[in-house]
């Protein structure tokens, strides 16, 4: 079967390699049909590594790395809940989906709506994702919030929180985000960096959402803009596992600090099936950018360096 693989910072190179074996009890073979390209793919697309002793340490050079957000369509199953033929969405769950063929596990991909384009239905994954948290944060109905970061995630946060009933969103981001910010219910884009915003900012949140991470320096941001007794969502993912955090301030503000990653995946990719249906407007808004995967490495550069209106990136996988 056709993968690609990164041979270097910035590079990828096609190879081919064997097709899968028999799915193991649990498990999903799917012929990839697109993947969108997230936050977290890009630091290894630049050529970084993550902690020593993480799963994905020893991964770069691996056919199909990095890509978790896929849909597919069911060849092999060994799960109850997947027959061949299924279109899914949801995990590759070795971040390996630039490839032809991908195995991953049964409860991380879940049947979606029919109708739906696959580089429409790949948005499914990171809605999951944005959903639970969301979720998490409890009541936000009236609560003046703060999104750093507008880019794909920071968009979805906007939407969702906006159907909760948030209060004022603002949206901070180092792209001029003032007409997409705007569509997706963003009461006020600021462009500028997470610091400059937090040194400057008038009014204090009630919530604060980091949808950037990579880096200590926004979560210290988050903690320093956000109102007394306020939340933090920290949705960001960290590269190193180890980070110095303002825990004084924490403390004296008396905040809460909320993290994780998406728990029964399954429930929740048909949650954001449901949503999506409810709100089409996201079918034609949110992915603004489609490749194919003879263009991998185009598509991973756009996603790294984004202009005013684009959104999700997704390769069409043939």
């Amino acid at each position: 079967m056709w993968a690609y693989r990164l041979a270097g910072p910035g590079r990828f190179e096609r190879c081919t390699v064997a097709e899968p074996d028999a799915p193991s009890a649990g498990q999903v073979v799917l012929r990839t049909t697109s993947g969108g390209i997230c936050g977290s793919d890009l630091n290894f697309f630049r050529g970084g590594t993550t902690p020593e002793g993480t799963s994905k340490d020893s991964m770069f050079g691996v056919p199909g790395f990095p890509l978790h957000e896929i849909t597919g369509q069911v060849v092999a199953s060994a799960h109850p809940e997947h027959a061949v033929g299924d279109r899914v969405v949801g995990w590759a769950a070795r971040t390996d989906g630039v490839a032809e063929f991908v195995t991953t596990s049964g409860d991380e991909v879940a049947a979606y709506r029919a109708g739906l384009k696959p580089e429409i239905a790949v948005l499914i994954q990171p809605l999951a994702c944005v959903l639970h948290a969301v979720g998490a944060m409890g009541d936000v109905r009236g609560k003046n919030v703060a999104l750093l970061g507008l880019g794909p995630i920071g968009l979805l946060f906007a939407h969702v929180l906006r159907d909760r009933g948030a209060g004022r969103i603002t949206g901070v981001d180092r792209v001029n985000r003032a007409v997409l910010g705007a569509r997706f219910g963003v009461d006020e884009v600021v462009w500028a960096s997470a610091d400059r915003w937090a040194r400057d900012a008038v009014l204090e949140p009630e919530l604060v959402v980091e949808c950037i991470g990579h880096q200590a320096g926004t979560l210290n941001d988050a903690i320093r803009a956000v109102a007394s007794n306020g939340q933090i969502y920290y949705f960001g993912v960290a590269d190193e596992s180890s980070q110095s955090v303002d825990l004084r301030r924490l403390q004296r503000k008396n905040l809460t600090l909320r993290s994780g990653i998406t728990l029964d995946r399954r429930r929740a990719l048909a949650e954001a099936d449901t949503y999506l249906a409810g709100h089409p407007e996201l079918e034609s808004g949110y992915v603004t950018d489609v490749f194919h995967a003879v263009e991998i490495e185009s598509a991973y550069r756009r996603a790294l360096n984004p202009t005013a209106e684009q959104g999700k990136v997704v390769v069409r996988m043939p």
